[in-house]
């Protein structure tokens, strides 16, 4: 009994083995499955762990990113408060130049009518002295029938021409021009040249202009300056001089023209209104008050100087380079880059009449002391005299050796009107008489191209100006 239990407790023992070494078995080889887990679940958390760095490293960089982009839109948000400033302030000063401008308008239609209105009680005034006029060059035409030999033509000139000029307002009388020979004084008048000389009406006292900014007005007995006119604010391209010589006025390449008291040398006016450079100004014949300028804006603006502003603008298709008032106060006679010459109306601002003067364009633009005559020069390098009346050419002058210097050279006519001067880009100076327009006395004392001539309406002297800025005085 007691051999065959413990043959029992035996085989328990061994079964309990048995299964001890397969649940052993079992769990060596849940290990392994673990362990090969272990292995899998370590591969991915090290997986995990570089993609999270590489997440936070990306959650970095779009940190930065949004930083700078609030930085950005900071800025923006600045600018725009700053535009937004700016624009309100335009938006402002519009409204304030609008108003102006309004303002402006309505003062400009009271001037127009004020202006009409002055202009008919002138008309009525001046009707009188027209028909006087109209008289007095039927005369003159009827005798220039008559006579047809070139001296007695030129004696029944000279008489009637003493009529029309009595008819006029303001004549005086003045003597025959001779041919100058010599040059009596040579003066440096202005620093970058000299571009536009005048003498003063009736007068031997000289105004000249230039490149440094200001007008002289000179002794040409003694060749010494008597005053000086500043405050331009730019090149002194032409001069005029009012018909009681009280007023200076200077076209300037600043758009504006500067007028001056001759007496305190003060500036009376800056006349304002042309948008491009005014290259030529003429003051009225038979009245103090009245300017006309042109510039190359394509405009000839009529100016009243004693209110200072422009009156009438006429518009040009053609840019005029030279302009000059006749002796009746009411006609302008313009000379344009397209070679023309024309006439206007300078109440109705209306075209009177036009002739083809030049191949190439008009420089020069000089009216007689009769009225009936113009003197045209061109860059064709020819000088015409036309009858005013009939627009038909009279004379025409050159010479192999005489060329004109720029756009804006200026010839002259003797107040006798026998004489007709004009400058050369050689230095010389060409002198024309009207009975021998084929042999022109030749005058040499300048160095450089000559831009302008002008001769006193007392008959000598006649004054030269180069691009040096040098003048002389011939006699």
């Amino acid at each position: 009994m007691g051999h065959s239990r413990r043959h029992v407790k035996g085989l328990e023992w061994k079964e309990k083995a048995e299964n001890l070494e397969l649940e052993l078995q079992q769990c060596y080889r849940a290990q392994s499955r673990l362990s090969e887990q272990l292995v899998v679940e370590v591969a991915e958390c090290r997986n995990s762990k570089a993609l999270v760095q590489e997440k936070e490293e990306l959650v970095s960089n779009l940190q930065d990113e949004n930083t700078q982009l609030r930085d950005e839109n900071s800025q923006l948000k600045k600018d725009l408060e700053e535009k937004t400033k700016a624009l309100d302030l335009l938006i402002s000063e519009n409204k304030s130049v609008k108003a102006q401008l309004e303002e402006v308008m309505l003062k400009l239609k009271d001037a127009e009518a004020e202006n009409r209105k002055l202009i008919d009680r002138w008309m009525l005034e001046k009707m009188k002295d027209a028909e006087k006029l109209n008289e007095a060059n039927a005369m003159y035409e009827d005798m220039m029938e008559r006579f047809k030999v070139s001296s007695i033509e030129q004696l029944a000139r000279q008489q009637v021409d003493g009529v029309i000029r009595r008819r006029e307002a303001g004549y005086v009388e003045f003597g025959e021009s001779a041919v100058p020979s010599v040059c009596k004084h040579t003066i440096h008048a202005h620093d970058g040249g000299c571009g536009s000389i005048l003498f003063e009406n009736n007068s031997d006292r000289l105004i000249s202009g230039g490149q440094d900014r200001t007008v002289k007005i000179w002794d040409t007995k003694t060749g010494n300056p008597s005053s000086t006119l500043h405050g331009c604010l730019g090149s002194v391209l032409d001069l005029a001089v009012t018909h009681d010589n009280r007023s200076v006025i200077a076209a300037s390449s600043s758009n504006n023209m500067y007028v001056w008291d001759v007496s305190s040398g003060r500036i009376r006016h800056t006349l304002t209104g042309h948008t491009d450079k005014v290259c030529t100004v003429d003051a009225s014949k038979v009245s103090s008050r009245n300017v006309v300028s042109a510039a190359y804006d394509h405009t000839i603006k009529i100016w009243d100087l004693q209110k200072g502003y422009c009156i009438n603008t006429i518009i040009s298709m053609s840019n005029c380079n030279a302009l000059s008032y006749n002796m009746d106060g009411l006609t302008i006679c313009s000379g344009h880059v397209d070679g023309n010459l024309r006439l206007w109306d300078s109440r109705t601002g209306k075209l009177i009449s036009e002739v083809a003067a030049h191949s190439q364009a008009v420089t020069s633009i000089c009216v007689s002391r009769s009225g009936n005559l113009v003197l045209t020069s061109g860059r064709d390098n020819l000088h015409n005299l036309f009858d005013v009346r009939t627009l038909e050419v009279c004379g025409t002058f050159r010479a192999n050796g005489n060329r004109v210097a720029s756009n804006w050279s200026r010839s002259c006519i003797s107040a006798d009107e026998n004489c007709v001067a004009a400058g050369s880009a050689d230095g010389s100076i060409y002198v024309w008489s009207r009975l021998k327009a084929d042999m022109p006395s030749i005058l040499e004392g300048h160095s450089s191209p000559v831009l302008t001539c002008s001769w006193s309406g007392l008959g000598k002297p006649l004054a030269s100006a180069d691009r040096n800025g040098n003048v002389c005085i011939w006699i």
